[in-house]
């Protein structure tokens, strides 16, 4: 079932990052569908969050549709090389957002390779939000893309994470962002292999 809009307009922004564990991701382009499940997210809380794009109202060609209300995609580049792919929430105005960090991947697995060059599958097809954008698909010219549509959408299967089997820690790479460094809102399914950064 494809997640509808009142599932990203929820308050929390945390909890949505938790419960986007074990749903599935896809994109259809030209009709080459891939997709897999979510095994690793990040919470970004809007404008009191440090490592958020949108820290003390920033508004900027690049940050504006992180403003919009929730159920869109807010992709943008890193080192010049990757687009990262992130999901608003909340409701207009908050600039809430998740960064999906890794899937496992399910569908178009072939694909999946001759998008990212490779011969055969590996964990670092899909685990790191660059290279996972890269398979499936997703650059800037999806920023702003519904996700209740038929391009980028998500879908819950009936996959269960309980809270055993997830784990919790502080986000990747935001030094920069002082005590919010530290928060525990980075999750991750425990043992899978699809997972990047520190397990």
């Amino acid at each position: 079932m494809k997640l509808e809009k009142s599932f990203y307009t929820r308050p929390d922004v945390v909890q949505i990052a938790q419960d986007l564990l074990g749903k599935h991701l896809y994109t259809n382009h030209d009709g080459i569908l891939t997709g897999g499940i979510i095994v690793e997210t990040e919470a970004y809380a809007g404008i009191g969050d440090k490592a958020c794009h949108a820290h003390m109202n920033r508004r900027t060609q690049r940050t504006e549709i992180m403003y919009h209300e929730g159920g869109v995609a807010y992709v943008y580049l890193v080192y010049g090389i990757y687009n990262l792919f992130n999901i608003i929430t909340n409701v207009e105005g908050r600039a809430d957002a998740v960064l999906v960090r890794a899937i496992e991947p399910v569908e178009g697995i072939e694909e999946m390779l001759l998008r990212r060059n490779m011969a055969a599958i590996k964990p670092n097809l899909t685990a790191g939000p660059g290279v996972m954008s890269i398979a499936l698909g997703i650059d800037r010219k999806h920023y702003g893309t519904s996700l209740t549509g038929d391009t980028i959408w998500i879908e819950d299967r009936g996959m269960e994470v309980p809270a055993e089997g997830m784990a919790i820690g502080p986000r990747i790479g935001i030094d920069y962002a002082g005590d919010d460094a530290l928060l525990p809102w980075r999750f991750w399914l425990k043992g899978n292999k699809w997972v990047s950064g520190k397990k």
